[in-house]
């Protein structure tokens, strides 16, 4: 601990968790290669895109985790996988965790400002969740169904929608694609509801595993799960965005991934959601494939 109290950086970066970042960066960039048809955007847009990635890396975690900490301190407290949280351990203090917060905010709507104005309304919007998710009065985490609602917009819709706003205008968004990214994002986010419930109810955070249940909390992610590989099953179909030759790769791998899901929030830890996140790059890794085959 000693060492990291030496070494502020080292800190910030604990506290931004950078293995959170690619939740926002691998829909951003699925987002980037729907607007470009190609695997990377334009010479011209490379800077701007480079600037998007810090931004909704390590500049909104640090700044949305900041703020998140400072709130969740008490169930933290009585929650074994946060014991090594900077907050938790002293590493840093409440009140230098808040200047972070407001500088990275800060830095993260500045440099939005380089990739285009539209960008940073995503941007500011992306932290107003944050705070409306983690700061009472609203504190949309102890409100069943708000809880999984914030999670599944940032990371299904806002963050593959700020991709393509790099080099296409938000407003040619197609819609399709952001229903799949929620109802995935939806589906993956549930499970976690579950593995910190024991901290929560303790905390009295009534979050949806705790107000509903890990039984209803694992059929709902079931259902999302499922209803996300139908609109995309569906999708390939009717050759609309999904392209139609991952229809019978689609057929093949459905029933995998609905099993594997199944296999891995009935109990869900950490790694298993580790699992189930790899699990999930392989119709994401189909559906790029196709798409950027097509040109």
């Amino acid at each position: 601990m000693t060492a990291l109290i030496e070494r502020p950086t080292a800190v910030l970066i604990a506290v931004s968790r950078p293995w959170f970042w690619p939740v926002s960066w691998v829909p951003a960039y699925l987002g980037t290669v729907l607007a470009g048809h190609a695997w990377l955007p334009d010479r011209a847009d490379a800077g701007r895109a480079l600037v998007a990635l810090i931004v909704l890396g390590p500049l909104v975690w640090g700044a949305v985790l900041a703020q998140n900490d400072l709130h969740d301190l008490p169930s933290d407290w009585a929650n074994p996988r946060k014991a090594t949280a900077p907050l938790v351990t002293g590493a840093v203090s409440a009140r230098r965790l808040r200047a972070w917060y407001r500088g990275l905010a800060l830095a993260a709507v500045g440099a939005a400002l380089y990739v285009g104005p539209l960008f940073v309304l995503g941007v500011a919007g992306v932290l107003a969740l944050g705070w409306a998710y983690s700061v009472p009065p609203l504190r949309l985490k102890t409100r069943p169904g708000w809880d999984v609602a914030v999670n599944a917009l940032v990371v299904g819709l806002v963050s593959p929608a700020a991709g393509w706003a790099i080099t296409r205008a938000p407003w040619e968004f197609p819609w399709r694609f952001g229903l799949i990214g929620v109802l995935f994002a939806a589906a993956l986010y549930v499970p976690t509801t579950v593995t910190d419930l024991a901290a929560d109810t303790g905390a009295g955070d009534t979050t949806f595993a705790v107000r509903f249940g890990a039984r209803t909390a694992y059929r709902l992610g079931l259902a999302l799960w499922g209803a996300a590989l139908a609109v995309c099953l569906l999708s390939a179909a009717a050759d609309v965005l999904v392209p139609r030759e991952t229809l019978v790769p689609q057929l093949v791998t459905v029933p995998v991934l609905v099993a594997g899901y199944a296999a891995l929030t009935r109990n869900p830890t950490i790694p298993r959601l580790a699992v189930l996140s790899l699990l999930f790059a392989i119709p994401t890794a189909g559906f790029a494939l196709a798409y950027v085959g097509r040109g």
